[in-house]
């Protein structure tokens, strides 16, 4: 019998249970508003001296992404502690293929933020080399407590096969 039997195509990656989290959501909500403080102290940590963020006027914009910083997550055994799908695809490593990023206004320090991830798509495809991987795209949407849009990113991940 074919390792693949159950699966939804012949390179074997993009499985039927996979196929099924199409669509799955995650939902996390800042205890707390983001502060000025948190404004200075990150943008102290990413050696950015804009003096509207440390004037605590406005919030760097990539501080929203950073999501364990609110979700409440415990660490995971290499240290993360954000928003992870867990996908499991057997005999691949994962590689980041990249986040595109779009704000609809300025993050402000008296900002709750709520990040809303949505899993949307998995393709397989295959690498120059010729390896199977597997695509998946997903997107999250911050809002503010009044669910007003702050900013949208979409995020893939590429799942390449291991030799064997």
């Amino acid at each position: 019998m074919n390792e693949f039997a159950d699966e939804s195509s012949a390179r074997g990656l993009l499985t039927l249970a996979l196929k099924a989290r199409l669509g799955e959501r995650a939902v996390y909500t800042a205890p707390e508003e983001i502060g000025r403080a948190t404004a200075r102290y990150f943008a102290t940590a990413v050696g950015d001296e804009n003096p509207l963020y440390h004037s605590g006027k406005i919030v760097p914009p990539t501080w929203i992404f950073e999501t364990c910083q609110y979700t409440g997550l415990p660490r995971e055994d290499d240290g993360y502690c954000g928003h992870s799908w867990h996908l499991d695809v057997p005999g691949t490593r994962l590689v980041r293929g990249g986040h595109r990023y779009r704000w609809t206004r300025d993050v402000r320090p008296d900002d709750v933020i709520t990040a809303t991830w949505e899993l949307l798509d998995m393709t397989e495809r295959t690498t120059r080399t010729g390896s199977p991987m597997l695509v998946v795209t997903s997107s999250c949407r911050y809002t503010d407590a009044d669910a007003a849009p702050i900013a949208e990113q979409t995020e893939d991940l590429i799942f390449v096969r291991l030799s064997r």
